[in-house]
């Protein structure tokens, strides 16, 4: 990647980082009730609620008060948080340690769609290893609740771009999800599309 001009890395977290496991969630939900869950929940494509908190333009409380409401019953905070949560399997360490070793190497930076829920969630429990913590692996984290605004939209890229003070010509995205890739695409950006939880440590691998 060097031979070829980058000097930046965006990188996502679910799925390029974090492994997720659908099934599981979709079964933790409907065990609190609700039961017309995957209808309403396409983690490729979020929509209603789950877009909102997404873009932080409602509160962790009212996301979990909205998904009481579809439910129709009393279901605790906690209960919630560990079906949501339940979407995010783990870290492998061998993707710490890449990044690790590309901080070294390239500016590194996280580009996520993700809610405050699931952030606090990876904080506490995927991220941490050995002795760094999320803060070691990053330059910086743009996260869409935070920034209110989420991936495909131009604005999240042109917004990361301008306050990063990064060329696009010198940045590699990395994504999976092909849509959140052409966007970047269109901005100058080069990408590399993951599979899901695809080792992609293949693209820093001199030949």
């Amino acid at each position: 990647m060097k031979s070829k001009g980058i000097k930046n890395l965006l990188i996502d977290l679910g799925g390029v980082l974090i492994n997720l496991d659908r099934q599981r969630c979709m079964k933790n939900f409907k065990e609190l009730g609700f039961t017309d869950v995957e209808e309403r929940l396409n983690i490729q494509q979020l929509h209603g609620i789950f877009m909102q908190q997404e873009k932080g333009l409602i509160t962790s409380a009212e996301f979990r008060n909205g998904l009481r409401d579809m439910m129709g019953k009393v279901v605790s905070d906690n209960q919630i948080d560990a079906a949501w949560n339940s979407l995010l399997v783990d870290i492998p360490k061998h993707k710490l340690d890449l990044l690790l070793e590309l901080r070294s190497k390239y500016v590194v930076y996280l580009l996520s769609n993700t809610n405050e829920i699931h952030w606090r969630y990876a904080c506490h429990n995927l991220f941490p290893y050995r002795t760094f913590r999320v803060e070691d692996y990053f330059e910086k984290a743009y996260l869409s609740y935070e920034m209110h605004m989420a991936k495909p939209e131009a604005d999240i890229f042109k917004a990361v771009i301008e306050d990063a003070g990064i060329e696009p010509q010198e940045t590699l995205f990395i994504d999976d999800s092909e849509l959140n890739c052409k966007a970047a695409q269109e901005l100058g950006i080069s990408t590399y599309t993951a599979e899901a939880g695809e080792d992609w440590s293949h693209l820093f691998k001199s030949k």
